[in-house]
């Protein structure tokens, strides 16, 4: 024991005695495993927002919306379902415990005394928040009978209500929505924004019989409809049920394309993962890149310094110091530098990504993980680059190591 720590004292001293050395070793290794650090965080910060996005879509919850991914890639977006689509969902299958259909209009303007607002106008049932699992949290959701008799009435987000209202208390005001007075019933709770920077306060929820009638002048078709079942272990046998199901009702022919499409959570976490994976690669790329350069300085300096310090090796070894010995100091040196420069790569990556977060608002999020990786790439840098020099500087002949 008192020998390693001897070691290890003995690379300390080397380490602060060839500044220069060290500081171009630790800048290298610094910059690696920064780009290493925020692709981990990065990585952990996508499948966490994917998983807390999942939590509040519904892990037991699937998304049927009008038109297949053919129509929708040549920039077709085709009613293809109807209420009589969602009639039929909820008479044969048992376990949909709630099915909710949904139609939108955008870019509609809306008004409150002097101050007008431009939003989109959401139809859906009295479920609304609660398939979403999204509560209302002042006021009250709209029932069955605003739905059935066409009644002008709504919940808003908390953005149109600060566009809107400001600080005023918004339940029971009237609004004009496309000169149509409607009464706010409620207020949803605030939401934030999407992955891709879409604001989902930014709504107005009114009776489905209601958007259709009279903003689209449209009895049958809608634009989706969400499902949520009691047998959330089942989903994916659901999902394949569900396709099967609308096919047969679209009277869609065995080589014919699905004239619509089914989002599950699955979808949801995969499309998350593959929005950052872009940055990821790119990142993961150059942080390869550094660490191999980092350690081909540090191998290089290292061989050098063992040039350098020949006549020490030399004396260490004619005074009895072994070749196990020569090999342990200065992989230590190694070692030590690179686990400094580990710990600096990880504050830098930490600096950037939050800098990143605030720019891109990207998803970062660090966990133990990324302290790991980087520790442990600093530690296989310095070991592995490290081991080459050491191994010179201990085969090196005492005698001939002096004279030079």
């Amino acid at each position: 024991m008192d020998k390693f720590l001897n070691i290890i004292s003995q690379s300390v001293v080397a380490v602060r005695a060839f500044k220069l050395r060290t500081f171009f070793c630790m800048f290298s290794v610094a910059l690696g495993i920064s780009a290493i650090t925020i692709i981990v965080a990065a990585t952990e910060g996508a499948y966490k927002k994917a998983y807390d996005i999942v939590a509040r879509f519904g892990p037991d919850s699937l998304l049927v919306t009008s038109g297949g991914e053919e129509a929708r890639a040549v920039g077709r977006f085709d009613k293809t379902l109807t209420l009589g689509d969602v009639e039929a969902v909820k008479q044969n299958f048992d376990t949909a415990y709630v099915v909710v259909p949904m139609s939108a209009v955008r870019n509609i303007n809306v008004s409150y005394r002097d101050k007008k607002y431009q939003t989109t106008i959401y139809g859906s049932t009295n479920d609304y928040s609660r398939v979403w699992t999204w509560p209302v949290i002042q006021g009250s959701d709209f029932t069955d009978e605003d739905v059935n008799g066409l009644r002008n009435v709504a919940i808003i987000g908390k953005y149109v209500v600060e566009q809107l209202f400001g600080n005023e208390d918004p339940v029971g005001k009237y609004i004009l929505v496309k000169n149509i007075p409607v009464q706010v019933v409620g207020v949803l709770s605030e939401r934030g924004t999407t992955p891709t920077g879409a604001n989902l306060d930014d709504r107005i929820v009114i009776p489905i019989t209601t958007l259709m009638r009279k903003l689209q002048n449209e009895t049958t078709y809608i634009s989706t409809f969400r499902i949520r079942f009691t047998d959330q272990e089942r989903l994916e046998q659901r999902q394949e049920e569900m396709k099967q199901f609308l096919r047969a009702r679209h009277n869609l022919r065995a080589s014919d394309p699905d004239d619509f499409r089914i989002v599950s959570p699955k979808e949801i976490i995969k499309f998350l993962v593959a929005l950052t994976s872009s940055l990821t690669i790119f990142l993961g790329v150059a942080g390869v890149i550094s660490l191999f350069v980092a350690g081909f300085v540090l191998a290089n300096l290292f061989l050098l310094s063992v040039k350098e310090r020949s006549k020490e090796i030399g004396i260490r070894r004619a005074a009895g110091a072994k070749k196990r010995d020569i090999l342990m100091q200065f992989l230590g040196e190694a070692v030590i530098i690179t686990t400094i420069g580990g710990l600096i790569g990880f504050i830098m990556g930490y600096v950037s990504s939050n800098l990143l977060k605030l720019i891109a608002e990207f998803e970062i999020y660090f966990s133990w993980k990324a302290f790991a990786a980087g520790l442990l790439l600093s530690w296989a840098v310095g070991v592995g680059f490290g081991l080459q020099p050491a191994r010179k500087a201990a085969n090196m002949n005492p005698i001939d190591a002096i004279r030079k």
